[in-house]
């Protein structure tokens, strides 16, 4: 067979139309993954729902224009983290995060008005904490204990491996324990 017929108008094109299918595939997988996590972290970054989802869909959208060049970066999970974040900070009341006031809120929530009472000062003390950690343990303390995401689940949405994140968890635990005047114990199993 020579090259002309392998790579002709008509195979060429075939090729390039799966390609194009395969990534269109590739990103609705990514997106469906992605979605939720991604709006409730905007969420409690922001503290405003359509904020969030404004937010959110502008970076999906802006990875789905570019889905070709970002599936050639070393992390796309990564790339993606990181753009979505860029997209939140874009959107921020006053240059800071509105954990403080949006966790303490959905903390309080479900409890009742005695228990609220009692445990918000704490809370609020908390998440102020959190807040002033650096970023990437203020990512992975946010996704894993605020969202109650797995570790498997903050590495992919993270783009970083399971060992980082309980590494960063580890030291985040830490710093935290410090600031707020508690001992800290390493939990069991690690």
């Amino acid at each position: 067979m020579t090259e002309e017929e392998t790579t002709g108008p008509g195979n060429g094109s075939s090729v390039d139309d799966a390609q194009r299918r395969l990534a269109a595939m590739s990103f609705l997988a990514f997106h469906d993954a992605h979605s939720r996590p991604w709006h409730e972290f905007a969420h409690l970054e922001l503290g405003r729902r359509d904020l969030a989802e404004d937010a959110v869909r502008a970076a999906f959208r802006e990875l789905e224009y570019s889905w070709s060049r970002v599936l050639e970066c070393a992390s796309v999970d990564a790339h993606a983290w990181a753009l979505l974040k860029e997209h939140v900070a874009r959107r921020r009341r006053s240059g800071r995060t509105a954990l403080v006031e949006t966790a303490a809120f959905a903390l309080a929530l479900g409890r009742s008005v005695l228990e609220e009472l009692g445990e918000l000062e704490h809370s609020i003390g908390l998440f102020a904490a959190i807040a002033r950690l650096p970023e990437r343990q203020y990512d992975a303390i946010m996704l894993r204990y605020v969202l109650g995401f797995p570790d498997d689940k903050v590495a992919q949405l993270m783009g970083v491996p399971q060992t980082t994140v309980r590494s960063t968890v580890r030291w985040a635990r830490r710093r935290l324990a410090r600031e707020l005047g508690l001992e800290y114990t390493e939990p069991e199993g690690g």
